[in-house]
């Protein structure tokens, strides 16, 4: 990705600053500043001289001219006594402010540092230097002010913490009239700062030339509020808060006090100190630290030092771009990697780290002959295609399930369609994308640390984002410190970073446990490390700036990765502004709700029974409920995409139920326009180069997008898989029939069905023969086409060249050898797809050829063609599906659906030859026919009741009642399935006093 540029908002490279003063404009006095200066005297000469005057002419001596005496304490207050109460009460703060005027005038006649503090004084004193400046605004003494003035502003409290170097700015009532004084002020002596500056010069040698105009800022702690950022600095600063780029380079490699450097992604931390542009401005900054007594010795030296290694630092180290210093937690930002280990080879010639490194590849290679290419948008979202690529598996299945249990004889066999166009093509993506193995992990490592946790009674930690590194690593970043991580997990870089190696998680095994971080989700990558933020721990509402266009493809990407992911259990998805066409990825997640107004009332519910819930159950947070003993039974997160922006009204209101939602597992990401959104905690903003960037967080990622055209081919995988879109149901004609009669012999056969044999060809010699076959085997359960990406995805997992993968291709090409015709066997069709001759044929070919032609064709009219065609498919039947394939190969079997439909259709077989054979009464034959279909499946209900009806056929009922026991040994605790219950009502009524009995 583009490393982040130095350049300013302007477009232009901040350049060193300056280090000589350089001369203000000067600024001519006005007929205003005339008029505030006259008030400012006569303010002061009234409340100096007029106040004590009036006092003594109208009230006199307020005190006793004796000695007081106990009889004073019985008499009634008279309205005299309330009077001299009051007026000695006025001479104390006249005194007092009296008192501020003659500190405030001393220092600055004298022009040393900030003047002293009266006790008690506060807003007198604020009053006292207001009108003091005010009335030296226009007069000669301005000058020597200079230094009283550059502090105007500032809290007198501020001046009490000696290792603050910058004072803060006064709160309270006076704050704005005060600051708009100190900057009339700062402006009337404009012409007097360059010689000030020369005069504050620090007394170690380095003149004026050395620092100039130099400005220094003093990170303050986080009091109320949240912690200072490079981009809030700049925001305040230098008026843009893009422009955190040029305070970046300015301190980017330079050591602070506390022994740590700045990086990029870092969060700032009290007590650094930063270097600012010269034309920062603003009361926290400090220019003259020498100059300023306030600042403690210690903090002087510190600046000092800084600004040594700031020299230092230009001279011998301007090109150290990357390195990395200490990094604070509350930033979300790449953690440190290990080195990447070499890959084995594994009899490959190379291998690239991928999936994720596909999406760096062009959309076709034509130097390999193919000038066609896939949805980069899904190749490069490995955890994204791995979980669409998992659920369209599982939609597949159950429409191949449902099809089957709805009808014995209306839908047997039926073959998925096979997609076209667009959707083609997005299945292509999926199929190279995606890392099912890297879903694994992640889950098994996110489950094994709440297994680990919960035996040593320790809380789950709020975890703000996971990294997933180019290597492997898992790191995931902590809201705080949460001591030392069980094993094999390990700290990171920082007592913040918890990190477990690819090897020590593949160690891990399946544990019971609730999903302890469903909430993460894929936004993007950032130096070859991609990014999953916790939506469910952010404290308030996630905002999302940009265009509409721009801002849909996150959604859309974030939406159906939520949707589908591996390493979430249960969880609700609430669309709002978009995605209703998104809903058949998961009907059972996502929800779409109309407008603001309906996500409002039912938020409030949700919030409300949440709260109530988590504290019957005496839980901090849903954290520490899904380590509990109800963690299978509460606490799924709810998430809610909203992509409109709301109204001002409803955004008040969505920002007052997320202020509690990250420990109710309620997350918010919420879409904007102008990004500007009340009660936004983290703010994000997705540009049209497919930039996702947050500033404050440190974050500049490339984008997970799913854009439109990708959205809709993927919904119409999921949509053409539904078994009840079409009435009539879809096809059952196999998407390839092999001629079965004596002339059809082809001239290539290999056996899945089982053991893996190849007849026709001699196998090939060396460590490729393996990678061949598996090559080969793809191929055949492909007959539509094979996608080259597809099948280099397949074969290395991890990534391979296209020089490799060319190079197999034409091994594979020579090995197939051609047809008499001079045709080679390995092919290309138009859409640049491989593709067998049909001269290439598995025992899987002939069986679903065998049972179309029993059931569809010749056999339809003819029982004996019937039966015998039945009988040669069941033969064909030697075991599971490439049943000794090699342990770590042949991993691309876990994204089809060929582990279903096998047993289906052997099931369909044995169905059909048991009808067969019953329609002659020949039970013992259906008997037969039934058992070897229960070898490769024997889950299947139906061959379980057709069972029974044959053994019920022969009138053996000891043989019934024995089946019967034995169907509910098999059962278990979850029992009979309702259909074969009704069955054993029928055909052995007493079945259920029978089991007992047995039992």
């Amino acid at each position: 990705m583009a490393r982040r540029t130095t350049s300013s908002s302007t477009g232009t490279s901040p350049s060193p600053r300056n280090r000589t003063p350089q001369p203000l404009p000067r600024r001519r006095r006005t007929f205003g500043d005339f008029v505030k200066a006259l008030g400012a005297f006569v303010a002061l000469l009234v409340l100096l001289v007029g106040v004590p005057g009036a006092l003594a002419v109208s009230v006199g001596w307020p005190l006793p001219h004796g000695a007081p005496q106990m009889e004073w304490l019985q008499r009634e207050i008279s309205v005299s006594t309330f009077i001299n109460v009051l007026t000695v009460i006025v001479w104390f703060a006249w005194a007092q402010f009296t008192a501020c005027v003659l500190v405030e005038v001393k220092a600055a006649l004298s022009g040393v540092g900030m003047p002293n503090r009266v006790p008690g004084a506060g807003a007198s004193q604020l009053l006292a230097r207001q009108l003091v400046a005010a009335l030296l605004l226009v007069s000669a003494a301005a000058a020597s002010f200079t230094p009283g003035l550059s502090q105007l502003g500032q809290s007198l409290e501020g001046n009490q913490h000696g290792s603050v170097a910058a004072a803060q700015q006064t709160p309270g009532l006076f704050g704005q009239q005060q600051e708009q004084a100190a900057s009339h002020a700062a402006a009337a002596v404009a012409e007097q700062a360059a010689d000030a500056a020369d005069a504050a010069a620090h007394a170690d040698g380095a003149g004026a030339t050395e620092h100039g105009d130099t400005k220094y800022y003093r990170i303050q702690p986080p009091e109320g509020r949240h912690h200072d950022s490079l981009w809030e600095v700049a925001q305040r600063h230098l008026g843009d808060g893009r422009r955190y780029k040029e305070i970046y380079q300015l301190n980017k490699d330079r050591t602070q006090p506390d022994g740590s450097k700045l990086s990029e992604a870092s969060l700032i931390r009290p007590g650094w100190i930063l270097e600012m542009p010269g034309d920062a401005h603003g009361g926290e900054l400090v220019e003259m630290p020498d100059a300023t007594p306030e600042v403690s010795q210690q903090v002087q030296q510190q600046i000092h030092d800084y600004a040594k290694t700031g020299d230092q630092q230009r001279g011998g180290s301007a090109n150290r771009q990357n390195e990395q210093g200490d990094r604070d937690t509350a930033h979300i930002h790449v953690p440190q990697q290990r080195p990447a280990g070499e890959h084995a080879a594994g009899g490959e010639e190379r291998r690239e780290p991928a999936p994720a490194e596909a999406a760096q590849a062009s959309q076709g290679s034509e130097d390999s002959g193919f000038t066609f290419g896939l949805p980069e948008a899904l190749v490069g979202a490995p955890l994204l295609a791995a979980g669409l690529l998992g659920a369209l598996g599982r939609r597949r299945r159950q429409a191949l399930w449902q099809s089957a249990l709805g009808a014995v004889g209306g839908r047997r066999g039926m073959e998925p369609p096979v997609p076209t166009g667009s959707a083609a093509d997005a299945q292509d993506a999926l199929l190279v994308g995606a890392d099912p193995e890297g879903v694994r992990l992640l889950d098994l490592s996110l489950r094994g640390l709440a297994t680990a946790l919960a035996a040593e009674s320790r809380p789950l930690p709020t975890v703000y984002a996971a990294w997933l590194g180019g290597n492997g690593d898992l790191h995931l970043q902590l809201a705080q410190p949460a001591g030392k991580p069980p094993t094999p997990w390990q700290l990171g870089q920082d007592q913040t970073f918890w990190m477990l190696a690819r090897a020590d998680a593949e160690r891990y095994e399946e544990v019971d446990t609730a999903a302890p971080y469903p909430g993460l989700v894929s936004l993007g990558t950032m130096d070859d490390s991609r990014l999953l933020l916790n939506l469910e721990a952010v404290p308030g509402i996630v905002s999302l700036s940009g265009s509409a266009a721009d801002r849909a493809g996150v959604f859309a990407s974030v939406a159906a990765e939520l949707a589908t992911n591996g390493w979430s259990d249960r969880m609700t998805i609430t669309l709002v502004g978009f995605g209703e066409d998104l809903t058949p990825l998961a009907p059972n997640r996502l929800r779409h709700l109309d407008d603001v107004e309906a996500l409002v009332e039912t938020m409030e519910a949700e919030t409300r029974q949440r709260r109530g819930a988590l504290g019957a159950a005496g839980h901090d947070s849903v954290l520490t409920g899904r380590t509990g003993p109800a963690q299978h039974t509460r606490w799924a997160p709810h998430l809610v995409l909203l992509a409109t922006e709301p109204s001002a009204e409803d955004a008040v209101t969505l920002a007052e139920l997320a202020a509690d939602a990250g420990r109710l597992g309620i997350g918010y990401l919420v879409g904007t326009e102008s990004g500007d959104l009340p009660g936004a905690a983290w703010e994000m903003e997705i540009t049209s180069e497919g930039k996702l960037l947050a500033p404050l967080l440190g974050l500049e990622l490339d984008a997970q997008l799913l854009p439109v055209a990708q959205q809709r081919a993927v919904v119409e995988l999921f949509v053409e898989a539904d078994p009840e879109r079409d009435p009539d149901g879809p096809t059952t004609t196999p998407p390839f029939l092999v001629d079965i009669s004596e002339q059809g012999r082809p001239a290539v056969y290999a056996r899945l069905v089982g053991s893996y044999e190849i007849i026709g060809l001699e196998t090939p010699d060396g460590e490729r023969s393996p990678l061949l076959h598996e090559a080969l085997a793809l191929l055949l359960l492909h007959r539509e086409g094979v996608h080259p990406r597809v099948l280099s995805a397949a074969l290395w997992p991890r990534g391979v060249t296209d020089d490799v993968r060319d190079a197999l291709v034409e091994r594979l090409r020579d090995w197939l050898g051609a047809d008499p015709d001079g045709t080679a066997r390995l092919g290309t069709d138009e859409a640049g797809r491989l593709t067998l001759a049909k001269t290439v044929v598995s025992d899987l070919d002939v069986l679903r050829s065998l049972y179309h032609e029993a059931t569809q064709g010749k056999g339809v009219n003819s029982r004996v063609v019937r039966g015998r065609l039945l009988t040669d498919a069941l033969v064909l039947v030697r075991g599971p599906l490439l049943a000794d394939r090699p342990q770590g190969r042949y991993g691309w079997l876990t994204h089809e659906i060929i582990d279903a439909q096998l047993p289906l259709l052997v099931a369909d077989i044995g169905l059909a030859l048991s009808a067969f054979h019953l329609e002659k009464d020949r039970a013992e034959k259906a008997i037969e026919a039934l058992n070897a279909s229960m070898n490769s499946a024997p889950r299947d209900e139906r061959l379980w009741n057709e069972l029974l009806r044959a053994t019920h056929a022969t009138g053996d009922t000891d043989r019934l009642k024995g089946l019967a026991a034995d169907l509910v040994t098999r059962s278990g605790a979850r029992g009979l399935p309702p259909r074969t219950e009704a069955l054993l009502d029928e055909l052995l009524p007493a079945w259920r006093t029978d089991g007992a009995a047995v039992g």
